[in-house]
């Protein structure tokens, strides 16, 4: 009998994004570095016949019906590519906030294809586990190896990974969902148009903090006008002690700061929740 099989799916930060234009086919075109926090979703695999998805945890109530979750469409555009491919039920304990700007969706899609690879012998570079993932979603091929690298294009051209420093930070969520089509759609690129801006700094390890002040998230003024929420997390952010940077993650809600040491991302967490009780906040490290 084939046993469970386990792996966590890492909620993913845009600690830079920069929108260059809007392409003819109507994608954008990103130039993003990409890296992968502590925390994150838990998926279980038990191998068994069919296919099925079950889900808990804090955030499972938003996570969406069988339909349209991310896992089971992964899933399924894997085993049309792979005939006899051996699947089972996924057990999905879902902490992340959805619609967050932090992919948990792509992430929780991107384990998913792990473990069916692991369950089948399949090396993550096989085609038809990259196909499966590029046609899940844009973030899905970024976070199927959760390694900090650079992402191009539409999510679709990935850069090599990225030894960085570990960065210590805390992540606040509003509670407050923003769908990234209304982001993009605010930000009010046409076809064909380029967005102006200074070019994407290089990401040096020893320089990293100073490249990551350098950059920007074009997605957080349009975010900011259909949340404002955002912006008073990101204040909240800045007036901690030891914040050396705050930026929205993604196309929002969350935002991040990062902090020297872990002590100080932990005290600015404690501070954040006393004003915000309401609001999902976790310190942890990014990779």
């Amino acid at each position: 009998m084939l046993q469970p099989l386990a792996t966590r799916a890492p909620a993913k930060i845009n600690l830079t994004l920069h929108v260059l234009g809007r392409r003819a086919d109507g994608y954008h075109e990103l130039e993003s570095l990409v890296a992968f926090a502590g925390t994150g979703d838990d998926l279980r695999l038990e191998p068994g016949a069919g296919l099925a998805l079950e889900v808990s945890g804090p955030t499972a109530s938003l996570a969406g019906s069988d339909a349209d979750n991310l896992v089971l469409k992964a899933a399924r555009l894997l085993a049309d590519r792979v005939r006899g491919l051996r699947l089972g039920t996924f057990h999905l304990t879902k902490r992340l906030p959805v619609t967050a700007g932090i992919g948990g969706g792509s992430s929780d899609a991107a384990a998913a294809l792990r473990l069916l690879a692991r369950l089948n012998d399949l090396p993550l570079s096989h085609p038809a586990v990259r196909e499966a993932a590029r046609l899940t979603g844009a973030d899905v091929p970024v976070c199927l190896e959760p390694r900090a690298r650079m992402m191009r294009g539409a999510g679709e051209e990935l850069g090599a990974p990225l030894n960085l420093p570990r960065l210590f930070a805390v992540l606040v969520n509003p509670r407050a969902p923003v769908e990234t089509p209304a982001v993009f759609k605010a930000l009010g690129l046409q076809l064909g148009q380029n967005l102006a801006g200074a070019s994407h700094p290089s990401v040096e390890r020893s320089a990293l903090i100073d490249a990551l002040k350098s950059a920007r998230n074009d997605l957080e003024p349009p975010a900011l006008q259909i949340q404002p929420l955002i912006g008073e997390a990101l204040a909240l952010l800045q007036e901690t002690a030891g914040c050396r940077l705050a930026r929205m993650s993604g196309s929002g809600a969350t935002v991040f700061g990062i902090y020297d040491n872990c002590e100080v991302a932990a005290e600015a967490a404690k501070a954040i929740r006393r004003v915000r009780p309401d609001w999902w906040v976790k310190a942890t490290s990014l990779r």
